[in-house]
Order: structure tokens, then sequence, then C-alpha cells
């Protein structure tokens, strides 16, 4: 049998998403879709860990929002979302918290019921915010104790500066100190309309569309809170974080860069998938295939709201730390000196072509990319003009960006294990 080329598209069009602007300001935006009997409701809110002034009380608001109303115990909500087989999820990053209900839409009415109890009277109760506090301090003492969570954290920091809301992390003792009145107190100024956006997808009609939106617009109207103060980043080139016994390092490397909107943004993540972001990237065959250093190394652009950063992580062994920093450098340098090959930059644009298909593929995931382009100021616009991006980017092209944005010196690296490797 004859192997047949694969085609990616030169084009995808998704759906645009319908906005309605309701009566307090909320945007709400619809991607019906009848293929299946499910529909997704998600509750956008400007309420991550970047805004919050005292330390975890924006996860501990967005995570305690369905242990308790004015009408339901934690344990009857529970109850009743797994009763109709509704699905609740909270997510939160450092910009933004996620409160999202899925429902067959047969059982949409009920579970609409629990979502307004969770978004519009949540009560926070005592006793489930000590318990909440105790779990989460002894899971982050935990985690605490791995290289890999060292090394994150650490490279955070060396990034951005230890005060700066995208590099901050706070003791776990702070779980201790954490109030009831500091996690209303953020709640009732971050939960509000003023910085609420909602997206619904799935089999809907016009009465599923206005009660959704009847439920938006009850949403507090608050003034808008206070912005977080954002300095510039404070860069640390080098840091080191002792582990002693430690019998594999964690290593970081990366800078600050730009957001998702900014123009080299995709070209960027081209690199970043040449560089380590799929299987037979280049760091993969280096560190894993030729020298077995360790089993997975991985290098991705992350978008904030305000900024982003490129960055490469793997985890090696001790006695490998030096020899593996030296393959990793290497690698970006010859990024940026030499240009890809037509047959590897063709492999690089069919993986990352691939993943969008897969993200697309069905009305959550569509809600998701919707969801991350309303953030960037953009529509589903955007899916087919970043194909025609990748499509068209050359390996010249590859080569300038990677020689203009990861030039060594200005590269920060991070180390968390046994020995001090420089």
């Amino acid at each position: 049998m004859t192997r047949q080329p694969r085609i990616t598209p030169s084009q995808v069009e998704v759906a645009a998403a319908e906005r309605t602007r309701l009566a307090n300001g909320i945007d709400l935006y619809t991607l019906p879709s009848d293929d299946f009997e499910v529909l997704r409701i998600s509750f956008v809110f400007r309420a991550g860990s970047a805004v919050q002034q005292v330390p975890f009380s924006a996860s501990a608001a967005a995570n305690l929002l369905a242990e308790g109303s004015r009408d339901m115990t934690g344990a009857e909500i529970a109850e009743r979302l797994d009763y109709y087989g509704s699905w609740y999820d909270v997510n939160l990053d450092r910009d933004y918290a996620y409160i999202n209900f899925a429902t067959l839409s047969k059982f949409f009415d009920r579970t609409l019921a629990v979502a307004e109890q969770i978004l519009l009277y949540p009560t926070f109760p005592e006793e489930e915010l000590r318990s909440y506090c105790a779990k989460r301090r002894q899971r982050l003492a935990i985690e605490r104790t791995k290289v890999d969570v060292e090394a994150r954290e650490a490279f955070a920091k060396a990034l951005f500066g230890a005060g700066h809301p995208y590099g901050i992390s706070s003791d776990e003792a702070e779980y201790d100190r954490l109030t009831r009145d500091a996690v209303v107190a953020f709640h009732t100024a971050h939960y509000t309309d003023e910085t609420c956006f909602v997206v619904c997808s799935g089999r809907m009609g016009a009465l599923e569309r206005q009660a959704i939106a009847a439920l938006a617009e009850r949403i507090p109207q608050r003034a808008a809170a206070a912005p977080a103060v954002f300095p510039e980043p404070q860069t640390t080139r080098s840091v080191f974080v002792e582990h002693p016994g430690a019998v594999q390092s964690s290593l970081r490397i990366g800078r600050v860069l730009f957001p998702r909107q900014h123009p080299d943004f995709v070209g960027m993540q081209v690199v970043a998938t040449a560089l380590g972001g799929y299987f037979g990237s280049r760091l993969m065959q280096n560190l894993r295939e030729e020298h077995g250093y360790t089993y997975g190394a991985v290098a991705a652009m992350v978008n904030f709201e305000r900024t982003g950063y490129f960055a490469v992580a793997t985890q090696v062994g001790t006695d490998v730390t030096r020899e593996a920093l030296r393959e990793i450098f290497r690698e970006i340098e010859r990024l940026g000196a030499e240009p890809l090959s037509e047959e590897e930059l063709g492999l690089v644009r069919n993986m990352m072509i691939g993943e969008m298909m897969r993200v697309l593929d069905g009305p959550f995931g569509i809600a998701d990319v919707t969801i991350e382009n309303i953030l960037c100021g953009t529509d589903n616009s955007i899916i087919s003009e970043n194909i025609r991006r990748i499509r068209r980017i050359t390996p010249e092209e590859v080569r300038q960006l990677a020689r203009r944005y990861l030039r060594r010196e200005e590269l920060v690296t991070v180390v968390a294990g046994a020995e001090k490797p420089w």
C-alpha cells in the first residue's frame, strides 16, 4: 500500500461566536451546535492570583464557591449535580478564574438552578475554609519537596521578581492566616459584572439563551476593584536551588518576551515547537535519544494577559546536569545559526496545525479557543490567520526569530538539584 502524504488544511473555518451585550454590560457569547445533546456555560472573571492582595484568597474564593450557598449545603450542591450527570469545574490562572458548568440538554433548567446558587449566593462556610486550607497547605508543602516544583517557582521569580504578581509564591503558612473575611472580600471585589463575560456552547435554543442571560444579568454590579500593580520585571539570570540528596536536577531556561497579541508570538511558537514541542523535537532527539539524559524535554511559549515568556523544561540525572545544560544551549544556538530543513519545518507545521485541529474537535474545545481569543482581544477568525502564518513561515524566518529572541546572554537559567552546575 502506498502511503499518502499528510495534508494539512490551509485554513479552518470556525464559527464566530454571537455576542450579545446584556443590560448590566456583561458580554454573552453563544456557539450553538446541535451535534450533541449537551451544553456548557463558562463564566470568566478577572479574578486570578495576580489581583489578590491576601495570599491564596483568589484560589480559595474560586474553589469554595460550591461548598455552600444561601439555600444549599456543599453536599447538596454536589449531590444535585451528580444526580443529573452535570459537570462543574473551576480553573484559576494568574489572571482569570473560569467557572464551568456542563449539562445534558434535558437537565439544563435544573443545572442552571444550581449554577445560580454557586454564582450568586456562595457563603464560604468557615468550617469548609479551614478544611480547605489545611489540605492545601499540606499538599503545597509536599509539592515543594520536589525539585520540579522548586525549579518552577524559582523560574517565575527569576523571570519577573519575587514581588511581581507573575513571580510571587507565598509561604504555605499563609494558609493558616487566611480568613473568611479575606475570601469574601476578594469575591465581592472581583466576581462582578465589571470583570465577567460568559461563553455558551452546545445545543441551545432561545429559551436557554434567555435563561443564561437572565442569570448573568444578576451577577452583582459593583465598582471595579483597584487594578493590580504590575512593576517592571526584575530578572535574575542564574539561580540555583539546593536540594540535598536529589538524584535528579530540574532545569528551566527561558526569558520574558511578549503576549499572544505580539506579531512574533506565532513565529516563536514555531521556534519552540521545533526545539521541544513534540516527541521528535530537537531537544528530545538530543537529550533523550542520543544521550539518554532524560525521559522528556519540552519548550513552549506561555501567555499571560500582560506579557508572555519562552521556556525550556526538563529533568535530568544529577551527574549529567552540566552536560544537559550544555546540550540545551547548543540546540538553542543551532536554531539561530542554521535554518531548519524544509522537511523538518514541514513536520513542525503539521504537528502545530494537527494539534489545533485536535483542540477544535467538538463544541467544548471550540469554546475554550473562543475564550482564549476573547481574552486576547480578537475573535475566531484569528485561527485561520494563525494557520496561514504557520504555513507561510520560512526556515530563514525561524532562524532569525531564534537569533533575535534567544540570545544566550538574555536567557534565564534555573537549576534545582543537589549540586550547583556552575
